[in-house]
């Protein structure tokens, strides 16, 4: 008998986290000190009145129930939220759960398009935006960030004939990898832009508040219209550091979210309640663990494309996420050989941006997931790697 899967999974390779993490495990047992900045996954420590709020529920065995639906202190957190961050105010039905925006963004275009329907996605971008559409058998086509035109999508050179066949657009500021924020005018023109071609706007807004050099990361529904095209992702992950609790929502457009809500009525029984208090504790809570978080953030940002800089390697200052992205030297054009080559020779570990897409293709990417110290100690390692001339 010859087993039989889904023709999709040929366009599924193996992870470039696993692949890179096999490699740092090989480099490890050789006894060498591993740097390891590819993985965005937060070394910070959820804050305590969170962690006590998910310890308290666990102790209620009616917490281990099917939960079925958000409990109305959570929808009422999310709504305090948005209010107090980014004065927005949102409706009970303009909010639904999520395991994360990575789950939601793997989802949402199931209850969104029709086997091939056209999604715009980001390249080069986070690699969910393209794999989520294309569970729903949707088209995925890219539109290019470049330099030249500070890493936005440029809307007027878009084709309007592949515009009217566009169901959707995932857009996110700042965004991963590229580290680049967008100015409020761009927010304004792409929610008239939307309105004129009638294409959804689905914003990820993971990063909002981890933003550098004063400037303050605002949601899409800040500005005016976009409730009526637009919905976001916001997740508790990297601001609150709730990564392995998986706790997000989409927010926005009401006819939008509710559509999402009932597809995924379909596939779950509701987030663990324990999270979901854990959450209330976070949303409602003070934000000064959030703002010191940021700013240790941007101090690693400045050991780090500083401290590279200083020896040589032109990586530019990240604007906003926990990230820092930039062009591989002189003398080198595979990114991947390139990654590989620097963990073999200096310990220190990035990921290769040809992961993020084509026009990521000669870039690498690095993570701010150690102390301030501990990048320095990697500068060091690459300086005395012989690598950068």
């Amino acid at each position: 008998m010859e087993l039989q899967v889904a023709d999709r999974m040929k366009d599924y390779q193996e992870g470039i986290f696993q692949v890179l993490n096999e490699k740092k495990e090989q480099v490890e047992k050789s006894g060498r000190k591993v740097y390891n900045l590819s993985v965005g996954t937060p070394d910070f420590k959820p804050a305590e009145h969170i962690m006590q709020a998910v310890t308290e529920a666990s102790k209620d065995p009616d917490n281990y129930k099917y939960a079925l639906k958000d409990i109305p202190e959570l929808i009422q957190a999310v709504i305090n939220r948005f209010q107090k961050r980014y004065g927005v105010a949102l409706q009970e039905n303009e909010i639904t759960s999520v395991y994360g925006s990575q789950e939601g963004i793997a989802h949402i275009g199931l209850s969104l398009c029709n086997p091939g329907d056209i999604v715009l996605v980001p390249d080069p971008g986070y690699p969910i935006f393209a794999i989520g559409p294309s569970l729903a058998n949707a088209e995925i086509v890219t539109y290019h960030l470049t330099e030249e035109n500070h890493y936005l999508p440029d809307l007027k050179g878009l084709d309007k004939e592949l515009c009217k066949k566009t169901k959707f657009m995932i857009v996110s500021y700042p965004l991963n990898p590229v580290c680049k924020t967008a100015p409020d005018s761009f927010y304004r023109e792409l929610i008239v832009w939307a309105k004129e071609n009638n294409i959804i706007i689905l914003h990820d807004n993971a990063y909002s508040d981890i933003i550098f050099d004063g400037k303050v990361g605002k949601s899409i529904l800040s500005f005016e219209g976009a409730k009526e095209v637009c919905v976001e992702f916001y997740s508790l992950s990297k601001s609150y550091n709730y990564t392995g609790a998986r706790m997000g929502f989409l927010v926005g457009n009401e006819f939008l979210v509710q559509n999402f809500k009932k597809l995924r009525s379909q596939i779950d029984y509701g987030t663990f309640l324990p999270v979901q208090y854990g959450a209330i504790a976070a949303l409602n809570g003070p934000d000064d663990m959030i703002i010191e978080q940021c700013g240790e953030y941007q101090k690693r940002r400045d050991a780090l494309c500083g401290g590279l800089r200083s020896i040589g390697w032109e990586i530019p200052d990240s604007e906003g996420t926990m990230f820092a992205w930039g062009k591989i030297p002189e003398g080198y054009t595979d990114d991947v050989a390139f990654v590989m080559e620097l963990l073999e020779k200096s310990g220190v570990l990035c990921t290769p941006g040809s992961s993020f897409g084509e026009l990521g293709k000669g870039h690498v990417r690095f993570a701010l997931t150690m102390p301030v110290e501990k990048i320095e100690e990697a500068v060091l390692a690459v300086k005395n790697s012989g690598m950068i001339k």
